[in-house]
């Protein structure tokens, strides 16, 4: 996809447009409207189906336990998240917050969450729409704008979790993981909690930092996984972010997929890329047993 930039002056007013490839023009006066609306462009034409996922092993009752729970309370209102664990365990294991993608906790996600459980985690996928996901693009760009627009709640959202697992769970070690706008939530769960995180993992996340002063607090190691086609992040977005991790010399994995896409391992998607999606996955998997087993 190819971007433009248009600059039009008015009085005190900045509008940028922003046009993709075969897609229509749009015009955004913040960066929450800005994110919001390029995922549409990237997502309007899908539907977030069950896929083939669901289908695979571990099911709901085989090698993982899986259950609504609430994991924390926010003035006043029960906030419900996804756990799943592994049948058997004779230890406390190690947490994971998942963090979902645009379309909200939607049974692909509750399937991946399954399928990390299985590793040998205790896996609790956060429902930062509270209650609410989309079976549209339209929902999905009103519900993430929506979040973005209420950040503070996020962020005490994604502390809940994480006292879950600690407190609740007895999760040794801890770590984040999510895709798209839950990647970008990933990174911004580690900000949260920059020397108690144990590891994170960026899927893709469209909102990365690059200051090295805010980076700088950040003492886990750092998984990113990108796509070569993605604008948002760019592959100049993300190599200005490993560069800042790296003048910092903080731990950090780094990949940039050839002729992958943004939500390139995403199976519902009209973007998915099976064999760039099955390397990302494996280096996740080490990547997470590495850092916290």
């Amino acid at each position: 996809m190819r971007l433009f930039f248009g600059l039009v002056l008015g009085t005190f007013l900045l509008v940028v447009a922003i046009s993709f490839k075969s897609f229509p023009t749009y015009a955004t006066s913040n960066p929450t409207q800005d994110y919001a609306q390029y995922l549409w462009e990237v997502h309007h034409q899908e539907r977030p189906e069950p896929t083939g996922i669901l289908t695979q092993l571990p099911a709901k009752d085989d090698v993982v336990t899986e259950e609504m729970v609430s994991y924390g309370n926010l003035g006043g209102k029960p906030i419900n998240g996804y756990l799943a664990s592994p049948t058997k365990s004779d230890r406390p294991l190690p947490g994971i917050i998942i963090i979902h993608e645009w379309w909200g906790l939607n049974d692909n996600i509750k399937a991946m969450t399954r399928q990390i459980a299985a590793q040998g985690y205790n896996a609790l996928a956060v429902d930062l729409y509270e209650g609410e996901f989309a079976d549209t693009p339209e929902k999905a760009r009103e519900l993430v704008t929506n979040a973005q627009n209420n950040s503070d709640r996020l962020k005490q959202n994604l502390t809940l979790a994480y006292q879950y697992l600690e407190q609740r769970q007895k999760s040794p070690k801890i770590a984040s993981l999510g895709w798209c706008f839950g990647g970008s939530w990933s990174l911004k769960t580690a900000l949260l909690f920059p020397d108690q995180l144990d590891a994170t993992v960026i899927y893709y996340g469209g909102e990365l930092e690059t200051n090295p002063e805010v980076l700088k607090p950040l003492q886990m190691p750092i998984l990113g996984i990108f796509g070569e086609l993605d604008q948002r992040p760019s592959p100049e977005t993300v190599k200005s972010f490993e560069t800042a991790l790296k003048s910092l010399n903080k731990q950090a994995e780094i990949y940039i997929y050839s002729n992958a896409d943004h939500a390139f391992a995403n199976p519902s998607g009209q973007r998915y890329n099976p064999e760039a999606a099955m390397d990302a996955w494996e280096k996740t998997l080490q990547f997470l047993s590495k850092y916290l087993n």
